[in-house]
Order: structure tokens, then C-alpha cells, then sequence
């Protein structure tokens, strides 16, 4: 119908003086402007003032007025979090414009694509959520006509097909995903080294990338210089960890030790490869590169200077001919895991340090025997008489007659010098071990070990979740069978204004020097207690007969001593933390323990099994590990007791389902060992609500099998399954163990990447919008030689034929091909 009206007042005379009763055209001023009601005609004013209702019994049939127009928003949509939702209209008639706006729901930004068509991602919800959404055409009259759209938003699903179990020599990722080789084994960082050669060749290993990408955050970086911008999503810094080596690609055919004694460039350029890399990385479109020649890229390396902080600085067993005061120190080796602090720092654990520290036959006797404290402490932490030291650095005679970066592997206390350490370097095992922190928007910057939070084969340290006014956690697995897990609870509350200081160091120093650490112990009945390690409570004395601690620095140094007398759980190697940011639940992952037994299972760590391998052999005790979580009582991180239940166990699909496979897995998301963990940040879907936690692999029982893999989990929360009963066969022996598991995962978890041959998974994190993951590729290859190299990635990635290139540890970036988040 087309709307008609003669514009006149019909008795427009003023006989009711109150203001109860308004007159119709001050309710067309109040509501649509008489310019409007002029142009547009009744249709127009009596829509403003009486709604649409009108518009069917009245008309225009005034020559001048635009037709109306017809306008739909399309059919209704059901979707989940994460999502990009298209919403496009259509405008039947001339319209003068058009648009999309919100009417109810979680409030989204809508992306204008053109007139009629906008987007947004959907909303993290907890459960089925409307959203409305109007769209408006406006015809040349300015006349408005709209539609309405139902958006039906359910919980966050995983959005990919699972990748299969696969033995190729390549990354392997769901069809609309791409992978991007960013950051390979020698790519040259700092001016003076070249390009890399991959022949054994190359060297100035303090200014390229160094083996064994592990542990790693991104930092977001201003548009230009320096400073954080937590919401970059194009620019920023990566830290990552170099744990160990794979000297047989290192060296042009393999190390070499002529007489025993190493060459001084081999064993300088394998503890050059060792440390932390800082570098900074942009995407252009949809690529990413790094740049080599930002003022923001370094190498930390076993050979930086470093700083010890907290109750153990300047202590006794700090001393070295090196730092005689013992507040300094030389480096860090073998970094596993990592931490990403709230303040923009980055925090290296070093984990298997003992290995590298050579002890002669005798010295236990010139420490003053087996009961000597110090002997107890070394042989606590692995470090027995009649070691030579990982990759005999010890041996080496340097050039420099004065240099003593190579005699200090050599821990033996040397008759007729200083009996405090002063004059060798029969203390430097006690200089690691720690937590270090570094900050990665300053090169120049000192990084500092953090002893407050305990000595012992650190995997990693994450924050909980930060709440202001309250103390925060740090959760830390030990990662050797049979050890502990730990978390530090500082002094200092929470203040969300050190999030964006400038001293970064000093926030680290505020947080981190002071505080309680305590070790879990986990029962039976699903509860568990933090046991604080402070000198001079309970067993912490002088008078334990086990081992006289003498103070707090002594407590700290001898962390699993102190978690020995305390009566802590002895766990199948405690690895990864991982906190959920929706819930504040604690997750760690427990890779295997090869010594667990029928006879020594409990609650937390209840399985012992045969697994037997497709390529022949088997492997005992826990082989394929499990993944615990946690609950702090009062959901608070200075909580003294806590509940847990096991997650998940890792198993093949076609093991046990009664004892073994005991999460009902299946060929989507059957794994083993699983070593990486980390949430989706909080910036985006992945990390609220409904969070996806990211689970990677280091395996050895799998992997006649498949390789090592990278698994996506929406997991649900504590004590969401049951109690089982688990009977445990290892040959002749059984036992039955009660224990705590969570509900079957099934399609919340699934396999999302599977990596090249002999590789570990490892090292993961993403920018503030989740759309770019960056994810470590550590040692492919690693069972090969110089002269048959057993892999060629990352060299192979693109599909080109890569004979004879020698494999390269790698990080790499994998984004989706339409441009959304991943994993969603």
C-alpha cells in the first residue's frame, strides 16, 4: 500500500491548558521531527508516535514520496563461541542506505563488509545464548523499514576434523589450516653471523638461533620501538627456550673427542646452542617473518651473566671462584618450560642440569664423606661420583689459559684451595636449578635467578589466575620420576597497575623474592594439602636426622629433600602447568614413570601396565602418563588444601579400556606422554568461558605408532566423572588402586597436529586474538647421523624434495585459512 497525507491541523485551536495531555504534533516534535513528518507523511509521524501498526490502514499518495522498501534479515542462525557469523540483508526497492545493528545478546563488534552485509565472531557463553541483530533500509524519503535476525549461540566446540596418527616427515595439520616455517636451528639474529650453512660449518652460535625450541611466550609490541602492547596481534617478541642439542648436526661430521679431550669450537658452539632466544617477529598480510636485525633480539646462553635474588643470594653454597660473594652467577641450561608473566617478562626453568656436571671418583670422601651434607644434597639431585658431564665440556683446555667457562663443569672439590668454594668450583651445581627471569623488551637487561621458588629440575612456573589484593600462585612441576609438584605463593598482593610498569625487573623482584613454597601432597579421598617448605617448622630443623637444614636458604637449595621429610606425593614426573582462566583449575602433566609398580601405585598416580609395541618389545610402569588437575579450597591462590581428579590418562585407542584406557580414547585423540600444556589466552574466545587447553607430546611408547602430536581439549572441570577401580598387571605381579578420573573426554578432545619423524611437540603460544599459534618443533631427526640424517624438515615442509638437508629444530606458525581463530 502506498502511504497518502494532505498536511493540515484539523482543529488546531489550544482549549486543554495542561501538560497531562500532550497535542499529537508535540508528540511527532518529541518523537520524529516535523521536517521528517513534512517529508515523510503519515507513514513516517504515526510510526514515530503509534509504531508500525498504522502503516497497513494508511497510505501516501503523494507523487513526490518515495516508495517504501521490503528489507530481510535473512533466516535465523544457530552457531557456537568462536565462530565468524556472517549476517547479510537484502533491500527490495531504492534505498538510500542500509545497515546492521545489535539489538539484545552479549555485545559483539560487527564488522562492516558493504551495505548489506556485516560480521562478527560469536561470544563466549556457558550456555545457549539469543542474539538479535536489526537491519535497517532506508529509503530516499528517509523513510526506515527493518528486519530482525536470531543469532543462537551455544559453548565453544572444537571447529576441525582430528589430523591421523602419521609416521611422515612432515607437519601435519586439519585441512584449512597452512603452517609457516618461522624461526629454524641457526637463523642468524645479531650482526656479524651469516647465513646458515647447515653443513656443520657454522658458528657464532651466541648470535643465532640456538637447538632445541622449547618453552615460549609472545609479547605484543607497539607499532614502532620498543614498549609492550599486549593487544598486538601483527608485531611482537617471542622468548624461547633452547634446551638441549643434537650435536651430531651441529658439527660437519659429528663431535669429536681426539684423545678424550673435546675441541674448545665444538664444545663452544654446543653451549652457545644452549639457553634463550629473544626475537621479534611481524606479519605483513597474512605472513610471518622475524627480523634480524632488531635491537630487541639476544641469546641468553650458558655464558650470560646472571643475578641470583632472593633468600638464597650471597649464600654459602653460591660461592665460586667465579662469584665469590655468590650473588652472581654464568647462565642457564637446559631450559624446558616456561612462564609468562602478567608484568611482561618471561621465566625459563632449567630442568636436566645435573647431566652436565663432571664429579671425579673421590670427592665425596674431600666433602667429608657419605653422610657429609653436602654429599646428601648431591646425591639427592643425581649428581654421584665417577660422572664425566653431558658432552665433556669439563675437558676442554682452552685457548685462554685464564678462561675458566669450561673447568667450571667440573664440580670435584680440589685439595689445598679454600674450603667455602672460593678458589674452584666445587659449588657450582647449587648455582642451578632455578627459575630465571628475564625481560624481553630490554637486551641489556640482567637476568635473574629467582630462588625463592625453590631448587630442583624446574619444567615450568605459571601464575594463576590474578586477582587484586591477593596473594598469587606460581605452579611448578619437578620433572624426574617419583618427584613433586610445587607452588610459591608470594608475599606481595596483587595489583593490576604492575601489569604496565616500566621496571619490569622490580615487579619480578616485588612478586618473586618473597613468599611461602609449598609441595602437594595428594589422598586418597580426593583432597590434598600445600606443605609449606619453611625452615624451622615441623622436620625443617637442624635436628632432622635425615638432613640437618640449617635456614631457609638451605630449605630452598634442598627443595626435594625438604619435600621428602614433609611427606609429599611422589608423582610420574611432574611436567607442565597449566592454569584455566575460566575456572583457576590447575593442570599438570605427569609424562610417564617407567618405575612405577603394582606395589607402589596410590590415588594420584594409579596405573602400572605392560604396553607392548607393534614393532616389538614393551614398556613398563606408567608408559603412556596422565594429566592431574587441581582446585584450590575457596577458589583462592593462597588456599592451603585443595581437590583433585586425574583428568585424563594417556593410552592407545586399542589398549585396556577396563585398566588402561581408562578415558575411553579413540583414533581421534589417543596419545601418549604428554609434556606441554598451556590455555588459550583470556584475550580472546579460546581462553574464556569454555577454554582450550592445549596438550603436546614427548613420547617414546607411541611411537611405533605415530609421532609426536599436539591435541586440542575443551575439558570440563574437577570431580565431573567418578571413582574407579583399577587392577594393575605387570607380569606376574597385579594390584588393584582405587582412584579419581574425570568424565570421558570424547569429542572435546581431539589431535590437531602430528609433527615430523623424532621430534618432540613442544613450546606454545599465540597472539592476543588467537588467530596466530606459534608452536615448537624440537629435535626431528634426532636419532641420526651426520652421514644419514633420519629426517629433513623443516627443509621438506613445503612439499619439495629436501634429500640430504640436515634437519634443524624450528618454530612455526599456524594460522587458518579464512582468517579465523584456532582451533574453533
Amino acid at each position: 500500500m502506498t502511504d497518502t497525507m494532505t498536511v493540515y491541523s484539523d482543529g488546531d485551536i489550544d482549549t486543554n491548558f495542561s501538560n497531562a495531555s500532550p497535542h499529537l504534533n508535540e508528540l511527532v516534535d518529541s518523537r520524529y521531527s516535523r521536517r521528517q513528518a513534512l517529508l515523510g507523511g503519515i507513514s513516517a509521524a504515526t510510526v514515530a508516535v503509534f509504531g508500525g501498526a498504522m502503516l497497513s490502514a494508511c497510505g501516501s499518495s503523494d507523487p513526490g514520496m518515495a516508495p517504501p522498501v521490503t528489507v530481510s534479515a535473512g533466516g535465523s542462525i544457530a552457531t557456537t563461541s568462536g565462530k565468524t557469523i556472517t549476517l547479510t540483508g537484502t533491500v527490495t526497492g531504492t534505498a538510500l542506505s542500509s545497515s546492521w545493528t545489535q539489538v539484545s545478546g552479549p555485545p559483539v563488534t560487527l564488522t562492516v563488509v558493504n551495505a548489506t552485509t556485516a560480521t562478527f565472531v560469536a561470544p563466549s557463553v556457558g550456555a545457549a545464548t539469543p542474539l538479535v541483530f536489526r537491519f535497517t533500509g532506508t529509503n530516499a524519503s528517509n523513510v526506515s523499514t527493518t528486519a530482525d535476525a536470531t543469532v543462537t549461540v551455544s559453548p565453544a566446540q572444537l571447529g576441525f576434523v582430528a589430523t591421523p596418527k602419521s609416521l611422515a616427515d612432515i607437519v601435519a595439520v586439519p585441512t584449512g589450516y597452512s603452517v609457516t616455517v618461522l624461526y629454524r636451528l641457526g637463523d642468524p639474529i645479531l650482526s656479524g653471523a651469516g647465513a646458515y650453512a647447515n653443513d656443520g660449518s657454522d658458528t657464532m652460535f651466541s648470535r643465532r638461533a640456538g637447538d632445541h625450541h622449547d618453552g615460549m611466550s609472545y609479547f605484543g609490541l607497539a607499532a614502532s620501538g620498543g614498549a609492550p602492547d599486549p593487544t598486538s596481534n601483527s608485531r611482537g617478541v617471542l622468548a624461547m627456550n633452547h634446551e638441549n642439542i643434537t650435536p651430531a648436526y651441529l658439527h660437519a661430521g659429528g663431535p669429536t673427542s681426539p684423545g678424550g679431550i673435546r675441541p674448545e669450537a665444538e664444545a663452544l658452539k654446543e653451549m652457545e646452542c644452549h639457553g634463550v632466544s629473544v626475537v621479534e617477529v611481524s606479519r605483513a598480510g597474512t605472513t610471518w617473518s622475524y627480523s634480524a636485525s632488531s635491537a630487541l633480539n639476544r641469546r641468553v646462553t650458558p655464558l650470560t651473566q646472571m643475578r641470583f635474588n632472593g633468600p638464597v643470594r650471597g649464600d654459602a653454597a653460591l660461592k665460586t671462584l667465579f662469584s665469590n660473594d655468590g650473588t652472581s652467577g654464568r647462565g642457564t641450561i637446559n631450559n624446558c618450560a616456561n612462564g609468562t608473566m602478567p608484568w611482561n617478562t618471561y621465566l625459563t626453568a632449567e630442568e636436566n642440569w645435573a647431566g652436565y656436571f663432571k664429579r671425579e671418583t673421590g670427592d665425596a670422601a674431600a666433602r667429608g664423606g657419605a653422610g657429609a651434607k653436602g654429599n646428601v644434597s648431591l646425591a639427592r639431585y643425581g649428581i654421584s661420583e665417577g660422572r664425566a658431564g653431558n658432552y665433556g665440556w669439563a675437558t676442554v683446555v682452552p685457548a685462554d689459559t685464564a678462561s675458566t667457562i669450561y673447568a667450571r663443569w667440573n664440580i670435584t672439590a680440589r685439595a689445598g684451595l679454600p674450603a667455602d668454594g672460593t678458589g674452584d668450583f666445587r659449588h657450582e651445581a647449587f648455582q642451578f636449578g632455578w627459575i630465571v627471569e628475564i625481560d624481553p623488551f630490554d637486551a641489556a637487561s640482567t637476568p635473574r635467578k629467582r630462588t625463592a621458588l625453590g631448587r630442583m629440575n624446574h619444567e615450568g612456573c605459571q601464575i594463576g589466575r590474578t586477582v587484586a589484593g591477593v596473594r598469587p600462585a606460581f605452579y611448578m612441576g619437578d620433572d624426574a620420576q617419583n618427584e613433586y609438584i610445587y607452588k610459591f605463593v608470594s608475599t606481595a598482593v596483587w595489583s593490576a597497575a604492575d601489569a604496565t610498569a616500566t621496571d619490569r625487573l622490580a615487579i619480578g623482584d616485588k612478586y618473586l623474592d618473597a613468599g611461602t613454597l609449598y609441595v602437594a601432597k595428594f589422598n586418597a579421598d580426593g583432597s590434598g594439602q600445600w606443605l609449606p617448605l619453611v625452615f624451622g617448622t615441623g622436620p625443617l630443623t637442624a635436628g632432622n636426622p635425615a638432613y640437618a637444614f640449617s635456614s631457609q636458604a638451605d630449605v630452598l637449595i634442598n627443595a626435594r629433600l625438604a619435600g621428602d621429610v614433609l611427606g609429599a606425593t611422589r608423582m610420574d614426573r611432574p611436567e607442565w602447568t597449566a592454569v584455566n582462566p575460566a575456572t583457576g583449575e590447575m593442570y599438570c602433566t605427569l609424562t610417564n614413570n617407567s618405575s612405577r609398580n603394582t606395589g607402589n601405585t596410590d590415588a594420584a598416580n594409579p596405573r602400572a601396565y605392560t604396553d607392548p609395541k607393534s614393532t616389538g618389545g614393551q614398556t613398563n610402569g606408567n608408559a603412556n602418563g596422565h594429566i592431574i588437575r587441581l582446585r584450590e579450597s575457596g577458589d583462592t591462590s593462597e588456599a592451603t588444601s585443595f581437590a583433585w581428579d586425574i583428568y585424563a590418562f594417556g593410552a592407545g585407542s586399542d589398549l585396556d579400556p577396563t585398566n588402561i584406557n581408562l578415558s575411553g580414547l579413540d583414533a581421534t585423540n589417543d596419545f601418549s606422554s604428554p609434556d606441554g600444556l598451556w590455555f588459550g589466552l583470556p584475550s580472546n574466545i579460546t581462553g574464556q568461558t569454555t577454554p582450550i587447553m592445549w596438550i603436546e607430546t614427548d613420547d617414546g611408547a607411541f611411537t611405533d605408532q605415530t609421532n609426536c602430536m599436539l591435541l586440542a581439549a575443551i575439558p570440563g572441570t574437577l570431580n565431573d566423572g567418578g571413582t574407579r577401580s583399577v587392577t594393575n598387571t605387570i607380569g606376574g605381579a597385579s594390584g588393584t588402586q582405587a582412584t579419581r578420573i574425570g568424565k570421558a573426554p570424547g569429542a572435546t578432545l581431539k589431535r590437531f597436529l602430528v609433527g615430523p619423524k623424532e621430534c618432540e611437540i613442544t613450546g606454545i603460544h599465540s597472539t592476543p586474538d588467537g588467530k596466530s599459534l606459534f608452536v615448537n618443533i624440537q629435535h626431528p631427526g634426532e636419532n641420526g647421523s651426520a652421514a644419514s640424517a633420519s629426517s629433513n624438515w623443516p627443509a621438506n615442509q613445503s612439499g619439495a624434495s629436501a634429500t640430504g638437508s640436515r634437519p634443524r629444530s624450528a618454530t612455526i606458525v599456524i594460522t587458518r585459512d579464512d582468517g579465523g581463530i584456532v582451533g574453533l
